[in-house]
């Protein structure tokens, strides 16, 4: 079933001058947003200009420059659209209506604005800037809404590239579950590889794109899903076809394509901003949420004691304390937890009470001594709120940390192994009732778990933690059924091994979710989120063999945990630098940001943590961090172009260092080596040169933010804007290749234009 795009992008958007574009519209993805900033900046300074008597000649020019700028600009930013428009039918008319509105917008703006020459530009017989400001503003307006709608269109046709690929993912899995021969089936499954290759290229792209964090976790949690159900669908589909009459087997296959069905159509549904029947998402509230919005509204009574009701307000605690009996209720709590959280329940009715009493007696008359009672009985109502978030935060992480130390071992997946093999069904019962147990624990501490992450994406998180151990249980005991049943299979084997291991991966996963959550909890890091790679080379091969991982053993943990170490320094450092600037949308912060998360990962790899496991996954994140290098320094050559020509060697300088540095970390990554020995020197190799083009990222973002206000924000003054490149038109008309059309198909070439536009900022 393929979905409408058409809901998906649209703006909502406004600036200090009042400039706004059609409500009907919502930016929701960085890039439309980013594009549109450089024009908002130019029309804004127009707009703001300061209405002195006098103006010099400088001025003048400047204004007039500006307007000429936008005008430019906007058209070829117009030519790129339409050329869009004439490969998309479906949208033709609309981009070109949008294109119209554009262009005249641009000419007007170029003629209100074209006041160098006047000799009294604030003359009532010349319409322009100085005597029609309502004409410019009205033009402004309907630039920003008619640019928007030309982007936000040719986000749709990304969006259709996504659902496009999920349907085409889809029809193979039919095709898939019916095969019947071996033979097929290999054939299948290699374009199917192919396929879901593409699908993770365009989704993780999309992923980073979103602004809306939650929805990026939600993706990132779909796409987890996908990537190791692939191997899963390859290993008990055939199972099913070495052994067509076995029950558990078929239960085991159908159960992966159902988890695959559901994880498509979940990234369609984030894509689109949709839901199946038209359906609000109701997300369960958590005990962190409620006790902070409930804290936010009892300090607002500081400024206000009447912009709410007691109701409101003793409706807030009730819910927070029904979702403390998840933790009360629980048999996992330990008693003295319980009894802490229901004594701190009791305490926190009280204080409301109280706060309520005298919140009521303030309302009537405001005096110094019942306002101070008023500070009193607000304060000790938060520090209860806070002594009861801090409780529960104990009870969930002392019994998640209890847990995962427990099931380290192992055991339960060992000794299903082995009685599987033995084709000892009755050891196989016994041992999948404890597992059986051992899922319901893991499912009871993601709940709980969940209501103190702290943060929405770490909430999501737990949220898909809990539905992988949900599922991948069942899973787990249908496999270990198939290989007792029919002991002497090596495929139904490799099967249970495949299960296994993603159980082991959940639980990996959940020692570093738990310390996530606990630094979040005591305000060490933010949201720091570990980069989340495409699916790895070599698992969707055409002869279906699986790489063999390949992990660190101590001694060699030991010997890079001082590389490590300063690779986590680095990131912290490159972390405070982006922190400094005053734009977080700007591309070199993004590609920092980029490069630190992955810079991150690759630094828990060294102790042992975190979601790269082997060798493998740190090779391709170290191409993946290069390649996100590589397009850090095309966003600094563009920087460069806007600078002032004394500081462009110095910038490029740099840009060509990183550059370097970037094509040998990919030759690094990408040799071919046999052996531990030669495996470990590579992969001391990759993280040195990750360590050296860090410590270049960290002299990077300081001198570019020195430049930024030193270009843009000291002098005021107008750069011309750099030619633009007919190429890109004929890119965009006379594409024919898979790579180029895609390109066409983004909003990329569009992008390109309106940030061509420069900066003129009121003095």
């Amino acid at each position: 079933m393929a979905t409408s795009p058409c809901s998906s992008s649209g703006v909502s958007s406004s600036s200090s001058s009042g400039l706004g574009a059609d409500a009907g519209l919502e930016i929701r993805t960085r890039s439309v947003e980013q594009t549109l900033v450089p024009l908002v900046s130019q029309i804004t300074t127009l707009i703001n200009h300061k209405d002195k008597p006098k103006r010099s000649d400088k001025t003048l020019q400047a204004i007039q420059r500006v307007g000429q700028a936008v005008n430019l600009a906007v058209g070829r930013f117009v030519t790129v659209g339409e050329a869009i428009a004439n490969e998309n039918r479906e949208l033709k008319e609309e981009m070109s209506i949008a294109c119209i509105e554009a262009r005249r917008a641009g000419e007007t703006i170029a003629q209100l604005t074209d006041v160098a020459s006047l000799d009294h530009p604030e003359s009532d017989s010349h319409i322009t800037i100085f005597t029609d400001k309502t004409g410019v503003v009205k033009a402004a307006r309907l630039l920003l809404s008619s640019v928007t709608k030309v982007l936000v269109l040719a986000d749709r046709i990304v969006i259709k590239q996504i659902i496009t690929s999920r349907n085409k993912v889809l029809a193979t899995m039919e095709q898939l579950e019916k095969v019947s021969s071996f033979q097929e089936f290999v054939q299948i499954f290699s374009q199917f590889g192919n396929e879901m290759v593409e699908f993770a290229h365009l989704t993780g792209d999309r992923q980073n794109d979103l602004k809306d964090e939650k929805k990026k976790a939600r993706m990132a949690a779909s796409r987890a899903v996908l990537e190791k159900c692939t191997m899963m669908l390859l290993t008990a589909s055939k199972t099913c076809l070495r052994h067509p009459d076995c029950e558990s087997a078929r239960i085991n296959k159908d159960g992966v394509f159902h988890r695959m069905r559901l994880a498509l159509e979940q990234v369609i549904e984030i894509v689109t901003d949709s839901r199946p029947n038209g359906e609000n998402e109701m997300a369960p509230i958590s005990i962190y949420s409620g006790i902070k919005e409930f804290k936010n509204k009892v300090e607002g009574l500081r400024e206000n004691l009447y912009f709410l009701s007691k109701e409101n307000l003793s409706t807030m605690l009730e819910v927070i304390l029904e979702h403390t009996e998840d933790f009360t209720d629980s048999a996992y709590t330990s008693h003295e937890h319980r009894e802490h959280i229901l004594e701190l329940s009791k305490q926190a009715k009280m204080e409301l009470e109280q706060l309520v009493s005298v919140w009521m007696q303030a309302q009537n008359q405001k005096t110094k001594d019942l306002m101070e009672d008023l500070e009193v009985a607000i304060l000790k109502t938060c520090q209860c709120m806070n002594e009861l978030k801090r409780e529960v935060h104990s009870a969930a992480t002392s019994l998640a940390a209890d847990l995962l130390k427990y099931h380290t071992d192992h055991m339960v997946l060992k000794a299903l192994k082995i009685t599987g093999v033995e084709g000892n069904l009755e050891a196989v019962a016994e041992y999948t009732c404890k597992l059986s147990e051992q899922k319901e624990q893991l499912v009871e501490m993601c709940r709980l778990l969940r209501h103190v992450s702290g943060t929405e994406p770490l909430e999501i998180t737990c949220i898909h933690a809990e539905d992988t151990f949900q599922v991948t249980g069942p899973q787990i005991i249908s496999a270990a059924e198939t290989l007792a049943l029919h002991p002497s299979s090596k495929i139904a084997k490799e099967n249970l091994e495949v299960f296994c291991e993603a159980w082991e991966s959940q639980l990996s996963d959940m020692s570093m979710l738990l310390r996530e959550i606990n630094d979040v909890f005591e305000g060490r890091r933010g949201e720091k989120r570990v980069y989340l790679s495409l699916p790895r080379p070599g698992k969707h091969n055409a002869n279906l063999k699986a790489l063999k991982p390949v992990k660190l053993d101590t001694e060699e943990q030991a010997k890079i945990a001082k590389l490590g170490l300063e690779l986590h320094l680095l990131t912290s450092d490159v972390d405070s630098e982006t922190e400094k600037w005053e734009d977080q949308e700007n591309e070199i912060v993004q590609h920092g940001q980029g490069m630190s998360s992955m810079a991150y990962s690759m630094y828990l790899f060294t102790r042992g943590e975190g979601l790269l496991k082997t060798t493998q996954d740190l090779f391709h994140q170290a191409e993946i961090f290069a390649t996100e290098g590589t397009k850090l320094a095309s966003a600094l050559h563009a920087f460069s172009d806007q600078v002032h020509v004394d500081d462009k060697p110095l910038l490029l300088l740099e840009a060509e260092k990183l550059i370097s540095m970037c094509k040998q970390l990919q030759i690094t990554a990408k040799a071919s080596v046999q052996g531990k020995s030669a495996t470990f020197t590579k992969v001391d190799a990759c993280i040195l040169k990750t360590r050296n083009m860090m410590t270049l990222l960290c002299q990077l973002l300081p001198l570019c933010c020195k430049l930024l206000r030193k270009n843009f924000f000291g002098n005021g003054c107008l750069k011309p804007a750099p030619p633009w490149r007919e190429d890109r038109i004929r890119i965009g008309t006379n594409a024919h290749t898979p790579e180029r059309r895609a390109e066409t198909f983004g909003i990329k070439s569009l992008e390109n234009h309106v940030t061509s536009m420069t900066f003129l900022e009121s003095k």
